[in-house]
């Protein structure tokens, strides 16, 4: 299955008849009401609202990041509580140019679950109907089994990378960001050493994905010699890295994983080290 799917054949499985399960993944780290409020006011109809906070990150301690994935566990009691059956297509969306729905992506995909897709463009490709009335989830009668994340690498593997540099780390913020300038989201900045940067951004040909030849000839000229299962992408909390992952994956470059606590994990002890 395509990572990516159009607003067209989005509405032609709609019209269908076709089991699909939308889920609205609008946020903002801001202020975080932001995307709830306004999937409650306008959404395409049938759509679930799927949080970032609340289902696609688990308990933070302090140290393990701004936005630390749930564990297997909790991940697999949301999924039954969502209604996201095994063999249900799932199609995410946003209007933050996929970012959040690419987390959703990631932790179906991690988690295996292979009928996924994220609505390239989101919202603002969407020409079809949309509706005003919220939709509850409907809860599964079997739970979803729990399976590790594939692909996860932890902070440990990190640590170790960096004297080994078996591994190239792809760091998914904009590059002031990156560089330990503007830094308002963690209370250190700067990037883990011997990072490279690819801004999420770059990605994208205003909000939809460039293609994927375009994405392909992007990341070979900035991983050089280096294979997709050399590559550890991170950010600043494990979610715009997830936009990176998933951009790889549309340009054919299969087998790159995710540090999800990222920098806000990395920089939660003073004892590491950073690099501006």
């Amino acid at each position: 299955m395509t990572p990516l799917i159009t607003a067209n054949q989005l509405e032609e499985i709609i019209n269908s008849g076709e089991n699909v399960l939308l889920c609205d993944c609008r946020f903002d780290l801001v202020d975080t009401q932001a995307g709830k409020k306004a999937y409650e006011e306008s959404h395409i109809p049938g759509a679930i609202y799927v949080d970032l906070d609340q289902d696609l990150s688990g308990t933070k301690t302090g140290k393990n990041g701004r936005h630390p994935l749930p564990t297997p566990e909790a991940w697999a009691q949301t999924k039954t509580r969502l209604g996201i059956n095994p063999n249900t297509l799932v199609v995410a969306y946003d209007k933050q140019g996929s970012v959040y729905a690419s987390r959703l992506w990631w932790m179906l995909k991690a988690s295996g679950h292979a009928n996924v897709q994220v609505l390239n463009g989101g919202l603002d490709a969407w020409n079809g109907p949309m509706g005003t009335v919220p939709r509850k989830p409907t809860p599964l009668s079997t739970p979803v089994a729990a399976r590790p994340y594939e692909g996860l690498v932890l902070l440990d593997e990190v640590v170790r990378n960096l004297q080994s540099k078996s591994h190239i780390v792809v760091d998914a913020r904009a590059n002031d960001r990156f560089h330990g300038q503007n830094e308002t989201l963690d209370p250190v900045g700067g990037h883990i050493p011997g990072a490279m940067n690819h801004f999420f951004k770059d990605n994208l040909s205003a909000t939809a994905f460039k293609s994927a030849e375009q994405l392909f000839k992007d990341f070979v000229e900035l991983l050089g010699s280096h294979k997709p299962g050399q590559v550890i992408h991170q950010c600043g909390s494990g979610v715009t890295a997830c936009h990176n992952l998933l951009a790889m994956e549309v340009a054919g470059l299969k087998g790159s994983r995710l540090y999800a606590g990222s920098w806000s994990e990395w920089c939660a002890d003073s004892s590491r080290p950073i690099e501006i």
